[in-house]
């Protein structure tokens, strides 16, 4: 009788990794995690140090592995944030901090661009709007401000391709990891001449672009050495931990939005062409063979009520204990603001220079009042986004997925501010489930059945009403601080 079985999904996030096994019905059998730290050297500045996260990648490989034995992986598949870089040498080793997506150095090269005709050109053929976030942007920022740098570099690597090299020998990246550079043509797929010339970038200077669905091999002799898992494991690729989690749902409805909140927050359709935006307010990136997903990402989700607890109320609860506080404030949190830009914003305002405001606090405001303005304040980062979309696509329902779907009034606010029925995701770990599916895909084993929808939340229209009349307000006061943002960022610099 065969040994059983098992899929890995390894979903390298903002502040951890997380390797998940789960059966081919998509049951968990076991996760392991390990957390990096994010660095800010000098204001506005987000780095991560490359070999911390490979060697998390490589022992909560190995812990898993080593948990299941006599089981035995079928495959290993990846998911990753996206918009990092890193500069290698031609030995693949890293020659500068891996830069992620809410590193702002680059917003004032991005803001010269976003308007300029070229900016809304390339944001047509990339579907990526301009703005520090992006690998274009921070090579631009690279090759000005340390000019040694960007000559030594043999390559730039994005935080999964640098994993995979580690593992592989090879450089390359996927589909949608590529799309969210800024740097590929979302249609053709491939890297975009006209883009790399303005960047002076080659393609020599960047990884091969593959499908999703491609298969690799491990390096000879990395498994011994430093992974434990069998020599003939296949690694597939994978997409973006955005694309993995659309995928994850297990329905290709073009009226379902995905809203995912980890440390961001994003807000994704799944749909069977990019629809890019005349305002530049979202986004368009590859996700799987025909599909793309369209949307737009925050740079402020549960990263807002970290910061909160942690630093600003130096509180030492329990996460759920003290968002549990916020359930006592009736929504509004009786006039309390708050706008959580605590690391600047993408969409769909693209502000690297926006800040986090409390606005209207009376001597009435407790902290609880504090705690639920800035749950509602990510609701509301998410209805802005969310709001575009339903310009573009009639949509009956979201699919919640991420850590926030464990706090059941958090998930009813969505529900509440959206006005339209939310339905919890079965598995948290969507992102890792989504790698899997890709995985299963390209090795050739059956998918299981779509997921089962799991809890209904339907949203209460006279909260709804109160919350609308928040929003308002939510957008008014940025619109009125947003000149004052700038100022502020210049006067610290």
């Amino acid at each position: 009788m065969p040994e059983p079985t098992y899929h890995i999904g390894v979903d390298i996030g903002t502040t951890a990794v997380k390797v998940v096994a789960f059966d081919r019905l998509g049951n968990i059998l076991s996760i392991h995690s390990g957390n990096y730290d994010m660095h800010h050297p000098q204001p506005g500045w987000s780095e991560q140090n490359p070999e911390e996260i490979f060697f998390a990648v490589i022992k909560n490989l190995n812990a898993l592995y080593n948990e299941l034995i006599p089981a035995i992986p079928v495959a290993v598949s990846f998911s990753a944030a996206m918009h990092s870089l890193i500069a290698v040498d031609s030995n693949g080793s890293p020659i500068s901090p891996c830069l992620i997506w809410a590193d702002n150095r680059a917003a004032e090269i991005a803001d010269q661009i976003r308007n300029s005709p070229q900016g809304q050109k390339w944001y047509q053929l990339s579907g990526v709007p301009v703005h520090a976030m992006s690998p274009f942007c921070k090579l631009i920022w690279i090759r000005q401000h340390q000019p040694d740098l960007f000559e030594k570099a043999s390559k730039f690597l994005g935080i999964k391709d640098y994993v995979i090299f580690r593992l592989t020998g090879r450089y390359v990246v996927d589909t949608a990891i590529a799309s969210a550079t800024g740097l590929l043509n979302m249609r053709t797929l491939q890297w975009e001449k006209e883009i790399l010339d303005y960047v002076s970038l080659t393609e020599e200077k960047l990884p091969e672009v593959i499908n999703v669905k491609s298969v690799l091999k491990l390096r000879k002799n990395i498994s011994g050495e430093l992974l434990q898992i069998p020599d003939e494991t296949p690694l597939v690729i994978g997409a973006s931990d955005g694309a993995c989690a659309n995928l994850s749902v297990g329905s290709y409805d073009e009226e379902v939005l995905v809203v995912t909140i980890g440390t961001s927050s994003a807000v994704r359709l799944l749909n069977d062409e990019p629809l890019p935006d005349s305002q530049m307010r979202t986004f368009s990136y590859h996700a799987r063979d025909q599909f793309y997903i369209n949307g737009g990402g925050g740079n402020n989700g549960a990263v807002v009520l970290s910061w909160l607890k942690n630093d600003l109320m130096e509180s030492g609860e329990e996460m759920a204990r003290f968002l549990a506080q916020a359930e006592q404030i009736q929504p509004g949190a009786e006039g309390l603001v708050f706008l959580p830009y605590i690391l600047g914003e993408r969409a769909p305002i693209w502000n690297a220079y926006a800040q986090g405001v409390f606005f209207g606090l009376t001597v009435r405001h407790t902290r609880a009042h504090m705690i639920r303005a800035a749950l509602e304040a990510v609701i509301f980062a998410v209805y802005s986004i969310g709001k575009v979309l339903l310009e573009k696509k009639q949509v009956r329902s979201i699919h919640a997925t991420g850590g926030f779907a464990r706090n059941r009034n958090w998930v009813q606010m969505l529900a509440d501010i959206f006005n339209l029925p939310v339905i919890l995701s079965n598995s948290e770990e969507s992102s890792a489930w989504g790698a899997v599916l890709t995985g299963m895909l390209a090795i050739g084993t059956p998918l299981p059945p779509s997921e089962k929808s799991g809890e209904i939340l339907e949203p209460d229209k006279e909260n709804n009403a109160v919350y609308m009349k928040v929003f308002e307000k939510y957008e008014e006061l940025y619109v009125a601080l947003k000149t004052f943002f700038v100022e502020a960022v210049g006067s610290r610099q």
